[in-house]
């Protein structure tokens, strides 16, 4: 009876695989309700540490402007003080000043009141005298006194006045103005419009408006921070904000960035001479650059690798091979065997992969690679560097091989040591450059353009290009013999390279004799 069963199980087979779709079907479904339930669940969270972030906040800046509305108050009332002081002082000195002088009139016309009396005295008595002579006498001396007699040449008039009512005040001016005191009017929110601001060159242009006209504003305030999110900002993100305060305009340029995070968060808020308004809602620009350092476990033994800095060491492989020796000796007499004298003897385990590059390759490489878009980073060589060499490679390069002498190499080549020579060089084949080696030199790379050019960093000046096809991705190789450099990375393709690389693309026979497709 197989022959009867035979359709029974195709049939099962059929039903199995279409219970195994509908199983995928639902699998796939339930994982997308899940990964948007993550999500939501991601927002919820990252609200919920918002308002519990306000709730502080609240708390934190109501005990602030208690503290300040004492303070203010502390300071009114001794404002008031010392005037108050500084007004009694006034009437206490006017007081003084007409007292001296009424003082001062009292004890003139007392002593001039005594020299009368005394006088009229004197004039009573020589008035009984009988004989003519002495009576001429005693009337000549009374005619000369009387000439020159206080009282006769005395004001009988008060040099000041005892009103003190100009010394008055009235607060009721004042008391109006105090009792219509209320709480300053907070700036409202600015609004930042992301479409007015600018992403460019490692600088960010932001610019705001007020939602009305408001004359009072003193000066704005603008916070910023580097964050990997893209959404609204997160109140436990990695970076904290960094404040530039006192900006007169509505907008704000910051210039001389490293974009070493995708996005950067602004906000700006507006301040008057006494309180800052809210912040404005936060806006989200995106920030992103190629940011890669010197990788250490790829370097020659020969070089002294930092993230950013690379130094040639002629004691680099030496001190390694003695410190080998010492290990491979120890708890042995006399001296080593001189077969173990060379550097090839090493043990490859030394200093992990350190054995990337040997013998004269000098080299090391970036700890990023390239698989596509556009590209840019910038390397300073020491003024004492003898040789070094800038450019990219295929992650396949040889140990003993050297930047711009493979097919899948390409660099440009500097050389100080006797003579200059100042070279591109790809495949083994070497282009001489007629100028100057600049202080700075910018590598632009266009993955999917097939395309890498050097430039003047300082003037922009393109140096030399090569076009070719990237068939694999291709890490940033630098090489170093006495002396060393310094790489710059998280920089924008500058604008002036963007308008430089559009017109080399728009002109015929652009391409350099070096170039070759790479297969």
């Amino acid at each position: 009876m197989w022959w009867i069963s035979a359709p029974k199980c195709k049939c099962s087979c059929l039903m199995l695989k279409s219970t195994a779709s509908a199983y995928n079907l639902v699998e796939e479904a339930l994982q997308r309700i899940i990964t948007t339930l993550a999500n939501k669940n991601d927002e919820i969270q990252n609200f919920i540490d918002t308002l519990n972030h306000r709730l502080r906040g609240v708390q934190a800046n109501s005990s602030k402007v208690l503290s300040d509305l004492d303070d203010e108050f502390d300071s009114l009332y001794s404002f008031l003080d010392e005037m108050k002081e500084s007004m009694t002082n006034t009437i206490k000195q006017e007081q003084a000043q007409k007292m001296q002088e009424l003082q001062n009139q009292l004890s003139q016309c007392t002593k001039a009141l005594e020299s009368s009396e005394e006088l009229l005295e004197f004039a009573s008595q020589s008035v009984s005298i009988k004989e003519p002579e002495e009576f001429t006498k005693a009337a000549r001396q009374i005619k000369d006194r009387v000439t020159m007699a206080p009282a006769f040449r005395l004001s009988l008039k008060p040099k000041v006045s005892d009103n003190m009512t100009h010394l008055m005040v009235d607060f009721s001016q004042e008391r109006k103005i105090i009792q219509s005191l209320k709480f300053l009017p907070v700036p409202k929110a600015p609004e930042i419009d992301p479409a007015d601001c600018i992403v460019a060159d490692n600088c960010v242009s932001v610019a705001w408006r007020m939602p009305e006209e408001d004359s009072k504003i003193d000066h704005y305030v603008l916070e910023y921070r580097k964050t990997n999110y893209e959404g609204l900002p997160r109140v436990k993100d990695e970076r904290c904000w960094e404040l530039i305060d006192h900006i007169k305009d509505t907008e704000y340029t910051l210039s001389g960035l490293r974009f070493d995070s995708k996005y950067m968060n602004f906000r700006v808020r507006a301040c008057n001479k006494a309180v800052a308004g809210e912040y404005s809602d936060p806006v989200t620009l995106e920030t992103k650059a190629l940011t890669f350092s010197f990788d250490n476990t790829s370097s020659h033994l020969n070089l002294k690798v930092e993230e950013s800095f690379v130094e040639w060491d002629p004691t680099g492989g030496k001190s390694q091979e003695n410190k080998v020796k010492g290990k491979e000796n120890k708890g042995r007499s006399g001296t080593p065997s001189p077969k173990r004298t060379s550097v090839t003897s090493r043990p490859a385990t030394v200093r992990g992969s350190r054995d990337r590059f040997t013998g004269e390759s000098y080299t090391v490489l970036g700890d990023a690679a390239v698989e596509g878009g556009q590209h840019y980073w910038e390397v300073i060589a020491q003024k004492d560097c003898k040789s070094y060499s800038v450019g990219i490679t295929h992650k396949t390069i040889g140990k003993f091989d050297q930047l711009g002498k493979t097919n899948t190499s390409w660099c440009l080549y500097v050389n100080n040591w006797l003579q200059t020579t100042f070279a591109a060089k790809h495949n083994n084949k070497a282009k001489a450059l007629e100028m100057t080696v600049p202080d700075r030199i910018g590598i632009y790379c266009d993955f999917d353009g097939g395309q890498l050019a050097f430039y003047n960093a300082d003037t922009k000046q393109l140096i030399y290009s090569f076009k070719t096809k990237f068939t694999q991705p291709i890490i940033p190789g630098f090489m170093v013999w006495c002396g060393g450099i310094t790489l710059y990375t998280g920089l924008q393709v500058p604008s002036a390279v963007k308008t430089l690389q559009k017109s080399e693309n728009g002109m015929s026979g652009s391409s350099s004799s070096l170039t070759s497709a790479v297969q």
